[in-house]
C-alpha cells in the first residue's frame, strides 16, 4: 500500500492519573488508536470510553471520529461492557452532534468488541478498553489492538480467560435488508 495506508491514527489522551480523571467534570479528547491498513485480523484498533455510559460515549466515538476515515453509520456494541439503565430498553439509536447513528447488540454478546458500519461500507472491529483501566496498560492494550499484525483475540489482549466470542462481530451485518440492523 501507499506510504499513507500504512500510517496509524492516533488520536489518544490520558489523564495525569486516573484521580485527575475522576476529579474533573470536563471531557478528555477521544481515546482511539486505529490501524489503517484494513488487513484481516482480529481488530482495527480500540477505544478506550472515559465511562460505561453507551450514550455519552458512542455519541462521542461518533462526533470526534477521524473525519478522513469516514463516518459511523451504525454501531454494534456488546453489552457487558457498558452499564444497563434499570428501567430503561437497550439503546437502537445513539443521537450525537453528526446525526442519530443505528445501533444494536447481541444479547449475549460478551466480546468485548465495538463493530462499527463506516459510510464507505468498511467494517472496523474496535477493541472497547474498559474505561477504569490504568493508563499505561490502557496505551500498551490500544497499541497491540491497533498493530497491523495482531493476531490476539479481544479477550486475550485484556487478559480475560473467557471464551472467544468474536466470530459473533462477523454475523452482524450479513444484508442490508429490511430485517437488518
Amino acid at each position: 500500500g501507499s506510504a499513507r495506508a500504512d500510517r496509524k491514527v492516533r488520536v489518544m489522551a490520558t489523564p495525569e492519573s486516573p484521580r485527575a480523571l475522576s476529579l474533573s467534570t470536563e471531557r478528555l479528547p477521544l481515546r482511539l488508536q486505529l490501524d489503517h491498513t484494513f488487513t484481516p485480523g482480529p481488530l482495527d484498533g480500540a477505544w478506550w470510553p472515559q465511562s460505561r455510559n453507551l450514550q455519552t460515549e458512542a455519541s462521542d466515538l461518533v462526533d470526534h471520529f477521524p473525519y478522513l476515515v469516514g463516518q459511523i453509520e451504525r454501531l454494534l456494541f456488546s453489552r457487558p461492557d457498558w452499564d444497563a439503565i434499570r428501567g430503561v430498553p437497550s439503546l437502537h439509536r445513539i443521537h450525537a452532534a453528526r446525526g442519530d447513528v443505528k445501533v444494536g447488540s447481541f444479547p449475549s454478546d460478551d466480546t468485548h468488541l465495538v463493530i462499527l458500519k463506516m459510510s464507505s461500507g468498511h467494517r472496523l472491529r474496535l477493541l472497547v478498553v474498559p474505561s477504569e483501566t490504568e493508563p499505561g496498560l490502557a496505551a500498551s492494550v490500544m497499541e497491540q489492538a491497533s498493530d497491523e499484525h495482531n493476531t490476539r483475540t479481544p479477550s486475550a489482549l485484556l487478559g480475560l480467560s473467557s471464551p472467544d466470542q468474536g466470530h459473533l462481530a462477523h454475523l452482524a451485518w450479513n444484508d442490508d435488508g429490511p430485517g437488518a440492523f
